[in-house]
This record gives structure tokens, C-alpha cells and sequence, in this order.
């Protein structure tokens, strides 16, 4: 695997690592960067190798190969997880009952030989960062889900690291607080200037949150780039399934003309769309791909058009969800998921279904 080439200096370089257990491979010959401030997340199912790379970096996991670890310039492969300029922060928060907020947060000073009131004084400051200053006295099992984090994340950023790994952090906390605290995670990122190196299985967090997003599957990169990359631009079906095209089908690749590309689909139709990289030549198998919330139904017969693409079909079902509703047409192809944010259609008054050229992907099949 090439290694990701990235524009800010390399403030986390990984190169070639492999990493076995017994005969399973969870890491692959996998090379990454992160830049210097830059927020990168490694996304990617259980089992794709993510939280193994993350534990590889903090010196947690020895791997089974590496070319090259390096933090900040330094290389530290084989350095114990002290003597890395890294620092993790887990799902679990891993904070001590027995000790304040305050005393949690400074630990890591202490343990470092820093004086005890410059040691106060630091933490003082990092709560007052994630907005604690005013519970530094109370225990943790004082404290909400939501405030345990932000007291981990405070107890992490005192030290100062070069790179700050999160290990799915906002994994335990409800729907409202996980919403919240993706802002503040990044507002923090942003006044830290620090490099962050975000593990999730999350789809919107990575994308809420990420100037750089890595892919994972099965201990390798299976696609890398911005957040608005892996959204509309997906490298290969894989990578257009885990972002949540809910439409795919096969078809023929029958004209290529620069990015976009025209496929025949089953019963002689024919779509076009934006062309992957990762597409075949002309006449292979490829697929087409399209979000649910980028379809619309038609309330009249489906007419050849150069500027849409159309397919007849009939409402079968639509479930209102406040703010939008999802709808399932049946077409010559199989049923489509659509998302409607306007209203609720009438299922008698529904043709078929549309949607733009450049709203969709072919990729290799």
C-alpha cells in the first residue's frame, strides 16, 4: 500500500507495518501520514484493523513488522509507550474514582515530575479548556458521561503530546451529548493546533469532524482522502456501501467520455454518471450507485431526457420520520430506497423515479 502523501509536514509517519494474530492479519502492509494540525480519522468496521494501527502507534501493541515509526521526525518503533510524544484516550475514559477531577486531570504531570501547584495550575487550565473549571473539587462519580469525557480529554492535552489517538471516545454517550461534543472535539482540535488521530465506526463522525479521512477494511486502506471525497467520490463499491449508498446495481460500462460515463443496466436501460478511478474499460462489468436522498419521485411517465436520469416505477411503501420520509419504489431494476425532506407523496400519483448524472458513481463491479 503506497503511503498517503499529505501537504502539512509529517507529524505522523507509519510505513509498511504488518501485524498477525496467529493466522489472522489485522494489519497488512499499511503505510499512513498525519499531518502537523491535522485532524485525521481512521474509520472502518470491527475487524478492519483501525484500533489495532491505533495501539501499534501508542506503542500499546508491538506489531509483527515495521518499516519505519516515526513522531514528530523521531523514529520510536520499539520505544515503550512513555517515551512516545502520543497520548490516548479511550472509549471507557479510564479515570481514577478515588481522585478529584483536578487530581485526575494533573496525574500525568505528576508522574512526570512537574511541581504539584504548576501541576494544579496546568490542569486548572485544561478543564477551563472543555469547560469544567468549576467542578475541579467533585469526584468523578459526581460527574455525567458527558463531563468524564471532557475530564479525560482534559487529563490527555495537559501533557502537551505531539498527537493526541482517540479510541471511539463519544461511543458511550447518547445521540444529543455524541452531537455535541463532535464540535467541541474539533473546536478543541482547532485551539490546540495538535495533531489528532480519531478512530470510529461512525460514518457522520468522521465525517462531521475529519479535514482527512482513512478507510479500513480487513487490515487494509481501502480509500483515503476528505470527508467530501468518501461521501460523493467512493473508490470502489466497498467504500460506496460503508458511506451509505443504499442503491446499487450492476450493469455494462458501454461509453466512457472523460469523468463521465454511460452503463447499461437490466432490461436494455441505460444510466450515466460520474466515472471512479477504479472503473473497468468499456464493455466490463461496473455498477452505478446513488443516494436515497438524491432520487426523486416523478408524478408523471418517465420521458427520455439528456439531463436526468429516469426509471419507471410504482410507490410501494413510506415511513414518515419527522424530518424526512423514506419511501421504497418498485422499478425494472429492483426496489429504491428514497429519501423525500419535502412531503408525503400520494402513492397513486407516483411514475417513477429521477435523478442528475453527476449524483451518482459507476464503479468497477
Amino acid at each position: 500500500m503506497p503511503m498517503i502523501a499529505n501537504a502539512e509536514p509529517a507529524m505522523l509517519q507509519v510505513t509498511d507495518v504488518v501485524h498477525r494474530y496467529g493466522n489472522v492479519t489485522a494489519l497488512d502492509h499499511v503505510s499512513l501520514t498525519a499531518g502537523k494540525g491535522e485532524f485525521l480519522t481512521i474509520l472502518g468496521s470491527s475487524g478492519s484493523g483501525k484500533t489495532t494501527m491505533l495501539r501499534v502507534i501508542s506503542g500499546l501493541e508491538t506489531p509483527t513488522s515495521i518499516g519505519a515509526l516515526k513522531i514528530g521526525g523521531e523514529d520510536v518503533a520499539g520505544k515503550p509507550p512513555a517515551k512516545r510524544s502520543c497520548t490516548t484516550v479511550f472509549q471507557n475514559y479510564a479515570l481514577f474514582p478515588h481522585m478529584s477531577v483536578s487530581e485526575n486531570v494533573a496525574y500525568g504531570l505528576k508522574i512526570r515530575g512537574i511541581a504539584r501547584e504548576d501541576a494544579r495550575r496546568e490542569a486548572t487550565k485544561a478543564l477551563a479548556m472543555v469547560q469544567l473549571d468549576g467542578k475541579s473539587d467533585r469526584r468523578i462519580a459526581q460527574l455525567s458521561g458527558g463531563e468524564r469525557q471532557r475530564v479525560a480529554l482534559a487529563r490527555a492535552v495537559v501533557t502537551r503530546p505531539a498527537i493526541l489517538l482517540l479510541d471511539e471516545p463519544l461511543g458511550a454517550l447518547d445521540e444529543k451529548l455524541r452531537l455535541e461534543m463532535q464540535i467541541e472535539l474539533v473546536e478543541i482540535q482547532r485551539t490546540l493546533g495538535m495533531t489528532f488521530v480519531y478512530i470510529t465506526h461512525s460514518q457522520e463522525e468522521a465525517l462531521t469532524m475529519s479535514d482527512r479521512v482513512v478507510l479500513m477494511r480487513h487490515g487494509r486502506i481501502e480509500q483515503s482522502g476528505r470527508p467530501l471525497d468518501l461521501f460523493d467520490r467512493p473508490a470502489n463499491r466497498f467504500a460506496a456501501e460503508f458511506m451509505g449508498y443504499e442503491n446499487i446495481f450492476e450493469g455494462k460500462l458501454l461509453a466512457r467520455d472523460n469523468t463521465m460515463a454511460v452503463i447499461e443496466l437490466r432490461g436494455g436501460l441505460t444510466a450515466r454518471g460520474i466515472l471512479a478511478e477504479s472503473a473497468s474499460q468499456v464493455g466490463s462489468k461496473v455498477c452505478i450507485a446513488v443516494r436515497a436522498e438524491r432520487l426523486t419521485v416523478m408524478e408523471h411517465s418517465p420521458e427520455e431526457s439528456t439531463a436526468l436520469n429516469t426509471l419507471p416505477g410504482t410507490l410501494q411503501r413510506q415511513v414518515y420520520r419527522g424530518k424526512y420520509t423514506d419511501q421504497a419504489v418498485e422499478t425494472p431494476l429492483g426496489p429504491i430506497r428514497l429519501r423525500n425532506w419535502n412531503r408525503v407523496t400520494s402513492i397513486e400519483t407516483v411514475r417513477g423515479v429521477a435523478w442528475r448524472p453527476e449524483d451518482c458513481v459507476i464503479l468497477s463491479a
